[in-house]
């Protein structure tokens, strides 16, 4: 069976080329034809020998993840179902903005963090994306848009990465880190760690080490306490509020420029919504630098909870302003097409 080169480092493509009796510019060739050009075809890579070419052919592959259905909201939100090699599916989401956009990576086929609002946590576990499907993701969604090669940061569309599909990142911590050092090489497709969020259910032991990284965090909160906390994230009785806080004062800590971090906060009806609430999450976060991003509840059959009223919504918001806190409702994007935050969710086919 090929090798997969995508998702190996740079030091370990150096290796590879050295087994074959290469130089290493071989490798910086080839990194550049894979994470800049965006080309899975060694006979294309035309600054190669044809000798080697074949070779390479012959030992190893460059593929990205089959687009198995796209569909484009009325938003202008695009989401794939993606499938890797071994016939497991993920969904990955893209997010435009005016002149700019974000692309949602998955990490995990599945999640086991099991958070009673969010559709995919009603879909088992499954496995680990190795780094190579975590990066692919983002590459096919270059081949949808025709972004090869790598434009520059005034004129790509896709310039932004969200890790916050499906799964927990930080439970595949190695995974996510190599793929997010290929993502940043500026030899290849140069995302700036600046436009770079990695969103975690509270999963605080990797916490502070996504400071050395240099990358953004956002912490799916949605509770101000852990009575609330427990009964809809079952992360909470692993790592509760105190832990959690304490990682991200770390990161704060470690972090090169003192990072705000984004608190994500879905509002549910009757359950995290009330003026108590709102009080007891500034208690909460009392110490760090934070953001709020109050998101309505977007809906999924069976789902147990109904949305806070926008009205509930923006009292809660003022509440948090008034004490000098930025608290935006988020626009829900790609709602009709089931793509909108917590919707996500593989084909049934590939579930079972």
């Amino acid at each position: 069976m090929k090798k997969e080169l995508i998702g190996l480092s740079a030091d370990a493509l150096k290796e590879e080329m050295a087994l074959l009796g290469e130089k290493p510019f071989r490798a910086k060739q080839l990194w550049h034809w894979i994470y800049n050009k965006g080309e899975t075809d060694f006979f294309k890579m035309t600054t190669l020998a044809k000798p080697f070419q074949a070779r390479l052919n012959e030992l190893y592959s460059v593929s990205h993840p089959a687009i198995v259905t796209e569909q484009t909201s009325v938003d202008g939100t695009r989401k794939w179902l993606m499938e890797f090699q071994d016939g497991k599916q993920v969904e990955c989401v893209y997010i435009p903005e005016s002149d700019r956009g974000a692309v949602c990576l998955s990490t995990q086929v599945g999640c086991a963090q099991g958070c009673k609002f969010c559709h995919t946590g009603t879909q088992r576990m499954m496995r680990n994306l190795t780094a190579g499907e975590i990066v692919g993701q983002f590459m096919s969604a270059r081949d949808s848009y025709n972004e090869w090669p790598t434009p520059t940061d005034e004129t790509r569309m896709l310039s932004n990465i969200v890790v916050m599909g499906m799964g927990e990142p930080l439970c595949n911590f190695e995974n996510l880190k190599q793929a997010l050092l290929i993502l940043m090489n500026g030899d290849g497709i140069g995302i700036s760690k600046r436009r770079i969020t990695v969103s975690t259910s509270g999963v605080a032991n990797h916490i502070p080490e996504l400071a050395d990284l240099g990358v953004k965090l956002a912490v799916s909160l949605h509770a101000p306490t852990d009575e609330i906390r427990d009964k809809i994230m079952p992360v909470n009785r692993k790592f509760p509020l105190e832990v959690l806080i304490k990682a991200c004062k770390e990161y704060q800590k470690r972090s090169e420029r003192r990072q705000f971090i984004t608190m994500e906060y879905v509002m549910l009806k009757d359950v995290n919504d009330s003026e108590k609430d709102a009080e007891n999450l500034m208690k909460l976060v009392d110490g760090l630098e934070v953001k709020f991003n109050l998101i309505p509840f977007h809906h999924w059959e069976g789902a147990p909870f109904e949305a806070s009223s926008m009205n509930k919504m923006h009292k809660f918001a003022k509440i948090l302003e008034n004490n000098y806190f930025a608290a935006p409702i988020r626009r829900s994007r790609g709602e009709d097409i089931m793509a909108a935050c917590g919707q996500l969710k593989s084909a049934k086919g590939k579930m079972e």
